[in-house]
C-alpha cells in the first residue's frame, strides 16, 4: 500500500541523539497525560524507552481505549496497528503514526479488492455463506470490516485456535453460532496452517489460495474438498527462519531450547519446543529455569530486548543473520520528536483515521473475536 511521509524539517533530521532526548522529555512534560506512548514488542530500543505501555498490537489498542483521558495516543508500531487504536478510541482521542511509511508488508499482501474477487471468485465454486472469513489481527481496518459484514471474525496469534474452532463448529463453539465448513484465512498463511494443524487437520485439507493467480491457482475440486483455503501471504522476518537454523542450534546447544512464533513456517515450529505470540514468547522465556540458553524464532528487537532484562539466561536468535522488521524500524526518535513538538504547538500530524462505516464494520468482527476467546 502506497503511503506517503513527507521529510522531517531539518532540526530534526540532523539532530543528534541527546538533542532528540531532550525535544522528546520536555515535550512529554509539557503534554502530561493528554499524551500516551504506546511501544509494539518489535520496536527499537531508541524509541521504545518513550513508551508508556509496550506489548502486542491488540493489547496496546485496549490499553488506548481505557485511557479516556488521554487525548493523543501515538502509536510507535506500523499503520494498521494504529487503524486498530482508531477504531477502538473515543471520539475525542486522535491517534498519530510517527512516520506514514511504517507499513506491514504481511498486511499489505491482502488488500480489500483482491479479498472481494477471490470472494466472488469462490462464491461461483461453492456456497460462500458455508464459508467464514477470518482475518488476522495484522490487516487493515478494510479487511476487519469486510469479515464483520460477512459473518467471520478477526483473530490474534494467541487466540488463533479458539476463533477457528469456532469458525468451523469445532469443540465447545460448536453451539456458538452459524459456522460454516470451511475457512478464508487472511493474510498470513502460516499462522493459518499451524493452527490448522494445532486442530488435528492435515496438509491434506489446506490449499494456498494466490489472490494473483486465476482463482487462486487452484481447480474447482481442489476449493470444494478443501477446509483451510489459506491466503499467499507471510511476514519477511518471520519467514527466513529455516529447519536448518533449528539444527544448527541444537547441535551446539544440546540442551538449548527453542521458541517461535506462529507465523514461522510449519516445519520450523514442528521443530521449536514451544510455538506462540510475542506475549507467549516473553513468559516462555520469564518461566525458563535459570542458565537456559533460549533461541527465540521473531524479530531481533525483542529478541535483543528479552536478552538483556534476563541476565540469568542466554536469549539469542534464532536466525544467526539478524533481521528486524524494516518497516517498524521506521519509527524513530527523530520522528517521535517531530510529532511530539507539534503537538505542543498544537498541531496534529499524521493522524490515523478509519472511517465510520469501516469502523463499525471491524468492532463487529472484533467484538466476535472477543466474544469467541
Amino acid at each position: 500500500m502506497f503511503r506517503l511521509q513527507t521529510p522531517l524539517p531539518e532540526r530534526y533530521a540532523t539532530a543528534d541523539p541527546d538533542a532528540l532526548e531532550a525535544m522528546i522529555a520536555s515535550a512529554r512534560a509539557e503534554l502530561g497525560p493528554r499524551l500516551f506512548i504506546l511501544g509494539h514488542h518489535y520496536q527499537r530500543d531508541d524509541v521504545m524507552r518513550w513508551a508508556d505501555a509496550r506489548g502486542d498490537s491488540f493489547q496496546l489498542s485496549r490499553l488506548a481505549q481505557q485511557r479516556t483521558d488521554a487525548d493523543y495516543i501515538v502509536f510507535c508500531g506500523v499503520h494498521f496497528m494504529a487503524e486498530s487504536a482508531d477504531i477502538l478510541t473515543g471520539d475525542h482521542q486522535q491517534v498519530i503514526l510517527p512516520d506514514l511509511n511504517a507499513g506491514c508488508s504481511m498486511a499489505d499482501m491482502a488488500d480489500l479488492e483482491s479479498v472481494e474477487e477471490a470472494w466472488e471468485a469462490l462464491g461461483r465454486i461453492v456456497d460462500t455463506d458455508r464459508i467464514v472469513p477470518i482475518t488476522y489481527m495484522n490487516s487493515a481496518a478494510a479487511l476487519k470490516a469486510f469479515v464483520g459484514r460477512h459473518g467471520g471474525a478477526v483473530c490474534t496469534s494467541t487466540n488463533a485456535r479458539a476463533v477457528l474452532e469456532w469458525a468451523l463448529g469445532q469443540g465447545r463453539y460448536s453451539d456458538a453460532g452459524p459456522q460454516g465448513d470451511q475457512v478464508l484465512f487472511f493474510p498470513d498463511q502460516h499462522l493459518g496452517r499451524n493452527t490448522g494443524h494445532a486442530m488435528g487437520f492435515t496438509e491434506a485439507d489446506m490449499r494456498v489460495w494466490n489472490p494473483h493467480l486465476e482463482l487462486g491457482g487452484l481447480e474447482d475440486a481442489d476449493v470444494k474438498d478443501t477446509t483451510f483455503l489459506l491466503w499467499k501471504g507471510h511476514c519477511s522476518v518471520h519467514q527466513r527462519f529455516r529447519p536448518a537454523h533449528v539444527e544448527a542450534f541444537r547441535a551446539t546447544h544440546p540442551n538449548g531450547l527453542v521458541v517461535t512464533h506462529p507465523e514461522c513456517a510449519h516445519d520450523v515450529c514442528e521443530l521449536a519446543d514451544a510455538v506462540g505470540s510475542t506475549d507467549f514468547i516473553v513468559r516462555y522465556i520469564d518461566e525458563a529455569p535459570t542458565g537456559s540458553t533460549i533461541a527465540v524464532g521473531t524479530e531481533i528487537n525483542l529478541v535483543h530486548r528479552l536478552d538483556a532484562e534476563t541476565p540469568e539466561k542466554t536469549v539469542v536468535s534464532l536466525d544467526p543473520v539478524i533481521c528486524p522488521c524494516s518497516t517498524m524500524s521506521r519509527i524513530d526518535q527523530q520522528h517521535l520528536a517531530w510529532v511530539l513538538e507539534n503537538l505542543v504547538d498544537g498541531r496534529v500530524v499524521n493522524r490515523i483515521t478509519v472511517d465510520d462505516d469501516t469502523a463499525h464494520w471491524a468492532r463487529v468482527a472484533l467484538q466476535r473475536m472477543l466474544d469467541i476467546a
